[in-house]
């Protein structure tokens, strides 16, 4: 195996190449990053890290061919494609701390919650007692439960470290919520009121709210604009309005830079500080006109 580095030619040659999607082109260059070794991971990388997202796609596709897996940067191919799905942005954002997370063990956790929640779903439920069902599973049976003691441990908010200790914070919570809940074809929402994260279901007589991190407590409209007010905030209507899925993620890794800054590991803050700030350049840079 090869262990020259590239020149800049060469990598200026193969980054051309990338966006080729003819089969005898990538056959080509998957043989050609094999020869390469460390020096093809150390360059797919960089280039999946690019904000050309043809060329971060692509790179990103060689490494998963390869095996040379870069969690952090598909992450931020992730952010930068714009194409937010919770469960997928969640599961990727886990990744960068865990790169031997075992996808398939978290989602079967989460259709065994579904299964479960089905046997006990009666005909013709209304959202409020299909909501009453799921905390029965969720909070009674399996036990997740808010970490009121450790609430800054950055465990908290991953998926796969909920679900296996049963602990969390409301949006980690809150996820885990939504994404059973979209299992059964329950169609619930992210609410991200200040100080805290909710659940939301929209119904045509008027929304509720579930307090997760509080074992799926039912709020009226007025218990949660009281709690804001409780914080010296002045609630508006907006604040009960479904959150993006682009902003549950981004304030997931808020939280954990700030947990990481906390428990002083500098290194893991910056990270996600970093994809706090990508998302912002991301939606800055497309929503302008």
């Amino acid at each position: 195996m090869e262990t020259r580095k590239l020149t800049p030619a060469e990598k200026t040659a193969l980054a051309a190449l990338l966006d080729d999607t003819s089969p005898v082109v990538r056959q080509s260059l998957l043989a050609h990053f094999i020869q390469l070794g460390d020096e093809a991971r150390a360059f797919l990388q960089e280039a999946a890290r690019s904000p050309a997202l043809p060329a971060a796609d692509s790179a990103i596709w060689f490494l998963r061919e390869l095996r040379f897996s870069d969690p952090v940067a598909e992450f931020r191919g992730f952010i930068q494609s714009l194409n937010y799905e919770l469960e997928t942005g969640a599961l990727l954002l886990s990744r960068t701390t865990n790169p031997g997370l075992d996808v398939t063990a978290v989602c079967a956790q989460l259709d065994a919650f579904a299964a479960r929640a089905r046997k006990l779903m009666p005909k013709a439920a209304t959202m409020r007692a299909q909501c009453r069902v799921l905390n029965r599973v969720l909070f009674e049976e399996f036990g997740l439960r808010g970490n009121r003691d450790h609430y800054a441990d950055p465990r908290n908010s991953f998926l796969d470290q909920v679900l296996e200790r049963r602990l969390g914070i409301p949006i980690s919570l809150s996820v885990i919520y939504l994404l059973v809940a979209q299992r059964v074809g329950l169609e619930l929402e992210p609410v991200g009121v200040p100080g805290h994260f909710l659940v939301g279901g929209y119904e045509p007589e008027g929304p509720f709210f579930v307090d997760a991190f509080n074992g799926g407590t039912l709020l009226e409209p007025e218990d949660v604009l009281a709690r804001i007010r409780a914080l010296n905030r002045t609630p508006q209507l907006a604040d009960l309005a479904p959150t993006p899925v682009r902003e549950v993620l981004c304030r997931m890794c808020r939280n954990l830079a700030n947990h990481y800054a906390a428990a002083a590991d500098a290194a893991h803050a910056k990270l996600f500080a970093g994809f706090v700030a990508e998302f912002e350049a991301t939606h800055e840079r497309h929503a302008s006109p």
